[in-house]
């Protein structure tokens, strides 16, 4: 599944960059099913947490119409310094991404309520269940939301493991599942992709 779309040399160049660096962007396969999904929504406003150092939104940006606008929202400035040098070496102009820096639960709360097609979460995953809530709150009806390394290398399905990030990961697992206003989905590319559509 990870070789059948291969990436090309801008992806590449930005996964090893955020590698060097200790990030762990999403792999081609999560990668194409974000555009797969931004495509699908005719995405023209997306919200990422964690800029995966510009691999998770070139993806994304190669999905979404050419004047659309996707705000990435990191803690790290290096981050997403790579990330905008990712998005340049890919062609993809600095009019159609707006940076935040900062931590997520202090910017999300300053975000539009019901302005977003899409809200991408691969950041902190202890802070899962409050990234959620904000989504909820951000997105159109419609929407969708999705959250990478949602089986965090099996350990999700291992109940004897019982660290902070593996509770935060099944929490956000039990409230998409549970929660009428979602159209839930867990897709097993990569580390796992939980999606969800928030219904009209």
């Amino acid at each position: 599944m990870e070789g059948f779309l291969p990436e090309d040399e801008p992806l590449l160049a930005a996964r090893r960059r955020g590698e060097e660096v200790g990030a762990s962007p999403i792999g081609p396969a999560g990668g194409a099913a974000l555009r797969f999904l931004a495509t699908l929504l005719g995405a023209r406003t997306v919200v990422e947490v964690g800029s995966g150092c510009g691999v998770s939104g070139v993806w994304l940006m190669r999905g979404m119409p050419k004047d659309a606008v996707l705000t990435s929202v990191d803690i790290d400035p290096e981050n997403q310094r790579l990330a905008k040098q990712a998005y340049r070496e890919a062609g993809l102009g600095a009019f159609r991404t707006r940076m935040i820096v900062g931590p997520a639960l202090e910017v999300l709360p300053r975000l539009t309520d019901g302005a977003y097609d899409m809200v991408f979460c691969d950041a902190q995953k202890r802070e899962y269940p409050e990234y959620l809530l904000d989504a909820l709150r951000l997105l159109r009806p419609g929407g969708v939301v999705a959250f990478d390394n949602a089986l965090w290398g099996g350990w999700v399905a291992d109940l004897d493991h019982r660290d902070p990030d593996v509770e935060a990961i099944r929490e956000v697992h039990r409230m998409i599942r549970d929660d009428d206003r979602l159209v839930p989905l867990l897709v097993p590319v990569g580390d796992g992709l939980l999606c969800a559509v928030k219904r009209d």
